[in-house]
């Protein structure tokens, strides 16, 4: 991400399960970028996870909010609506 221009994506869709590095560390690598812009974009994280812990780790990583597989598109469009000012 720190190779993209400034202001290059509007919001991450961040899966916690990854090959190389899972999602929350992702997010808090994220939220600890030298650039303003990668530090504040939006972050949602996707996962099958839906305890109420596993949201609170989400939060406590940076992200802006936690979806529970399997995603509803309602709640999605809700979701980003909300974070983007678009609700």
């Amino acid at each position: 991400m720190d190779a993209s221009e400034p202001g290059h994506f509007d919001v991450v869709l961040m899966d916690i399960q990854m090959p190389v590095m899972n999602g929350l560390e992702a997010t808090r690598r994220i939220r600890e970028s030298a650039r303003d812009d990668l530090r504040a974009l939006p972050i949602v994280v996707l996962s099958a996870n839906a305890f109420t812990e596993d949201v609170q780790e989400s939060k406590r990583a940076g992200a802006d909010d936690h979806l529970s597989k399997p995603i509803s598109i309602k709640d999605l469009a809700a979701t980003l609506g909300g974070i983007l000012g678009r609700a």
